[in-house]
């Protein structure tokens, strides 16, 4: 295997991304205070990788998804995977980060109303106004007099920050020592705006929070709560990364994205998984012996007609329902076709 690769898709924990080089001059960023590293991993990616996850070592993905990969992470590059429905877009973010011991995968799942805000944070202008409303009616401990009208959401230890939340990529931009995870999935489905939208995060790595901003003067810092639920600090509100995340941006090819957008990304296709790539799944969530012992129901989901679309997600369902309904006899037998069958009907065919 290349020395130059730093996600290898062995599946094996390492320290590869200690031996990243620098970034190109023009994708070096200078954000900070450094935030605390993120948790482990989470359930989610353990369900990605294969409940087994001693089995993780069996997502093996292919030469040119290795070197895309590690082109996005030399170049600092978001990465624009596109294939067809469960063929692995979305399980190869939770693959590097387990691989390079990147933390919890953190994820946006879009849909047709999600907004850049939405990504970056939300501010719950609501709830500091009735806090501050019962704040200011309580009498005080003194004399029973109404409160001062100094606003007690800006007291110190407590504040605005109470009320500001950084979403998933927000909190990818944190300045943090290594990079973030970030899994955007399906961008496709959003509405016409947010792929341009992104172009200047992405580009500049940063954001601001004007809420924050126009405090500036009295409160250069304040804690808010990040996407992983730790406080962090934002100076001057302004999120700046240090290492730019890992950025995933999946799509099923349901729309074509702006130049101006493709440009920005290095972009990956993942065709249609084969009967070798199906086993090595297959054994990563059932267990070594079942890609052999299930090859029937692999070569069922292989056979279709040209055009026809069927998701692995299929596939699984019809082991495990195989697996666990025991069927041995003759008359079982037809049974178990019969519904594998319909459970690998192709998505694009209504009867």
């Amino acid at each position: 295997m290349s020395d130059w690769l730093i996600y290898r898709g062995a599946g094996a924990p390492h320290d590869g991304i200690e031996h990243l080089p620098p970034p190109p001059p023009w994708r070096d960023f200078d954000g900070g205070p450094l935030v605390a590293p993120p948790a482990a991993l989470d359930p989610s990616s353990e369900r990605r990788l294969g409940v087994q996850h001693r089995e993780a070592s069996h997502h093996r993905p292919g030469e040119t998804e290795r070197e895309l990969v590690n082109a996005a992470l030399y170049l600092r590059r978001p990465l624009l995977v596109t294939g067809a429905p469960g063929s692995g877009k979305s399980t190869l973010a939770h693959s590097v980060a387990y691989e390079l011991g990147l933390g919890r995968v953190l994820g946006w799942p879009v849909v047709s109303r999600s907004t850049l805000r939405d990504g970056l944070y939300d501010y719950d202008a609501i709830g500091r106004l009735q806090d501050l409303q019962i704040a200011r009616a309580a009498p005080t401990a003194a004399d029973g007099d109404a409160a001062a009208d100094a606003d007690p959401t800006d007291e110190p230890g407590g504040g605005i920050g109470r009320y500001i939340r950084l979403g998933p990529l927000g909190t990818a931009l944190l300045p943090a020592a290594r990079p973030r995870v970030l899994l955007v999935d399906e961008l496709d489905k959003s509405d016409i705006d947010l792929p341009n939208d992104l172009l200047n995060v992405l580009e500049e790595g940063e954001f601001r929070i004007p809420e924050l901003e126009r405090l500036a003067g009295s409160a250069p810092e304040v804690e808010v709560l990040s996407d992983d639920g730790a406080r962090v600090t934002v100076r001057d509100g302004r999120v700046r990364c240090h290492a730019f995340p890992f950025i995933v941006l999946t799509s099923n090819g349901e729309r074509d994205f702006p130049a101006p957008l493709l440009r920005r990304c290095i972009h990956l296709h993942i065709p249609v998984p084969d009967k070798e790539r199906l086993a090595a799944m297959v054994r990563a969530h059932f267990g070594e012996g079942a890609a052999e012992r299930y090859e029937a129901v692999i070569d069922g989901f292989l056979d279709r007609e040209p055009g026809d679309v069927r998701a692995v997600d299929q596939l699984f369902n019809a082991i495990h329902l195989t697996q666990k309904a025991g069927w041995t006899d003759e008359d079982e037998e037809e049974t178990r076709r019969r519904l594998t069958a319909e459970l690998m009907r192709p998505l694009d065919r209504t009867r």
